[in-house]
């Protein structure tokens, strides 16, 4: 069965880059281009992946991160954050080793990031979630 992930970021370019990406790797990919409409749209497609760009325009990628990992229902969806920002990026490391077993399924990549990496660890997080873990 197609594994389905959700981008959300507000580059419009990025989110067609990802996509491009993932699909050509045989990922079903929807996106979304702001952070307010995130949690529902987790909540009611509940993708087997969600790749998150910390820095939105409009809300911050962490707090829907925790909004995400506070609801039972997403709880154990597997999270790529991604960003530039230094300060951002050491937060969501900070969120992880205080709490690893409610966000051991999050996974942090530094701006810029190699897409091989990033395919490698939608591969990585998939599986780990198909078995379970």
């Amino acid at each position: 069965m197609t594994k389905r992930i959700l981008v959300v970021d507000d580059r419009n370019d990025l989110l067609h880059l990802m996509r491009r990406v993932l699909e050509d790797e045989q990922y079903q990919v929807s996106i979304l281009q702001d952070g307010r409409g995130a949690c529902e749209r987790v909540k009611s497609s509940l993708p087997d992946l969600l790749i998150l760009d910390l820095k939105l325009g409009d809300m911050s990628g962490q707090d829907i991160l925790k909004q995400l990992k506070s609801d039972p229902v997403t709880a154990d969806i597997p999270v790529i954050v991604y960003t530039a920002a230094v300060i951002e990026a050491e937060e969501v490391r900070r969120l992880i080793a205080n709490d690893p077993q409610h966000y051991s399924a999050v996974h942090l990549l530094s701006k810029p990031f190699d897409l091989d990496a990033l395919l490698d660890k939608v591969e990585e997080l998939l599986d780990k979630s198909a078995r379970g873990h």
